[in-house]
């Protein structure tokens, strides 16, 4: 077994472990990100709200291979850590298939129905064509983005975590070379920011393809049969992470409804620049539990006790000491944050500067709840980990934005997604408390 997820960790080396995958999930956000920046900079605020009008349809296809790459890490690392090596990749390749699979099929239904996604989905006629536009040259890439997905796990699995890094940089300094190449010197519309996007996600997933072929290191592709039990285990294991993005979907969703309604396409411009800020920041706590989940999976399948109980004191420090820093920082750069986007000081740019002083407030929260969720998925305890998952992404924040901007407003908006993690704390609290004598992480 490679000594990167079986050795003893300190604070130091288990950061240093976990930063090519926190680096990683960031520069993956910044895909998004900077198709955000360019679209708005050379297309307007309307093609800005348009991209995240039809984002649900891919936050659909992060979450199923999150939930993949998650749960199956989980599976994959447990049986490593009690020696299974065929067995583990076995599971590995025929997972990785099955998510190949289901991606195919959401790129045929979306290229077949994609007008009706995006008027179901709240596109105004005014700006249907940039919906539509977006959203079928974005899903011709839905294969290369779930093998990105599924890899960026497996690398960490693998003891790769550094490959996977460095792939990741060089798709995100590809997408945003393509992003500036098809928009400022091509001249082209919205789908040059899909197709820039489309191809930073075709690095790692032919390199990656390429490497778990041909390279026969701890980890990598062998024929397989059907395994019913380890998908559905899997599935079980992920559910928490993909009710996660299945709910950044719906609450995406939600918002763009509400805020068309009271402040029209610039109010979904702003919530489109406040949601990039969040999937930025939260993607350092989401990449850092994939990069200590194989670690703390490993260890609990070995019944190395004391290992675990040290891991566990160093994530929940290290989550709880930058949560406080990310949040400061987050609420002094909100104006800095908005002019990225918008180069005018106008209406868009008020409502995001605004809204980001008070959405800060949920990055003292967001780590803590995405690393318990993570936790319990690493134990393969997907039932406690989904519970958590579920009650943070979907019931708070759904509930928060049924009942507060219809009382406050637009403040209500942007107070929703804080009100729900501080409530969501509550819960994670009392799972980390009650769980903790029978996996012996405290």
């Amino acid at each position: 077994m490679s000594q990167s997820i079986s050795q003893k960790f300190t604070p130091i080396s288990l950061l240093k472990f976990a930063l090519p995958s926190m680096v990683m999930m960031m520069f993956m956000s910044c895909y998004t990100i900077v198709d955000g920046i360019f679209i708005s900079r050379y297309l307007g605020s309307e093609a800005l709200s348009a991209a995240n009008i039809v984002y649900p349809v891919f936050n659909l296809l992060l979450a199923v291979g999150i939930m993949f790459a998650t749960g199956g890490s989980a599976v994959v690392s447990k049986k490593l850590g009690e020696g299974k090596k065929e067995e583990a990749m076995e599971d590995f390749s025929f997972l990785t298939a099955v998510g190949v699979a289901l991606s195919v099929l959401l790129m045929i239904a979306t290229l077949l129905f994609h007008n009706q996604i995006s008027l179901f989905l709240g596109s105004s006629e005014r700006i249907l064509d940039y919906c539509n536009a977006y959203l079928i040259y974005l899903v011709l890439f839905a294969p290369a983005c779930m093998l990105q997905s599924l890899y960026q796990s497996f690398f960490v699995t693998a003891g790769k975590p550094r490959l996977g890094l460095v792939l990741t940089v060089i798709a995100g300094l590809a997408n945003a070379f393509f992003d500036y190449f098809f928009l400022a010197v091509c001249g082209m519309e919205i789908e040059g920011a899909a197709i820039a996007t489309g191809i930073g996600q075709m690095i790692p997933a032919v390199v990656g393809t390429v490497y778990f072929f041909f390279f026969k290191g701890e980890l990598h592709f062998v024929p397989f049969h059907f395994h019913g039990a380890t998908l559905k285990q899997s599935c079980f294991n992920g559910s928490s992470e993909m009710v996660s993005n299945l709910a950044n979907a719906i609450i995406t969703y939600l918002f763009n409804i509400i805020l068309m309604r009271i402040a029209g396409e610039n109010g979904v411009a702003a919530i489109t620049i406040i949601l990039y800020a969040q999937f930025l920041f939260n993607s350092l706590y989401l990449g850092f539990s994939i990069g200590v989940a194989p670690v703390i999976g490993f260890q609990y399948g070995a019944k190395n006790r004391d290992q675990l109980k040290s891991l566990y004191k160093i994530c929940n420090c290290f989550v709880i000491a930058s949560s406080v820093v990310i949040a400061f920082f987050s609420w002094l750069l909100s104006d800095g944050i908005a002019s990225i986007f918008v180069q005018d000081r106008g209406e868009t740019y008020v409502m995001a500067s605004e809204g980001l002083r008070i959405f800060a407030l949920s990055f003292l929260f967001s780590g803590f709840n995405i690393f318990s969720s993570s936790l319990f998925t690493a134990l393969s305890d997907g039932k406690t980990s989904a519970i958590i998952s579920f009650g943070r992404t979907c019931v708070f924040i759904i509930l928060s934005l049924m009942i507060l901007p219809n009382i406050l407003g637009l403040t209500g908006v942007w107070l929703a997604i804080p009100v729900a993690e501080f409530l969501a704390v509550f819960v994670s609290v009392y799972y980390q408390w009650t769980k903790r004598k029978k996996y012996g992480y405290l």
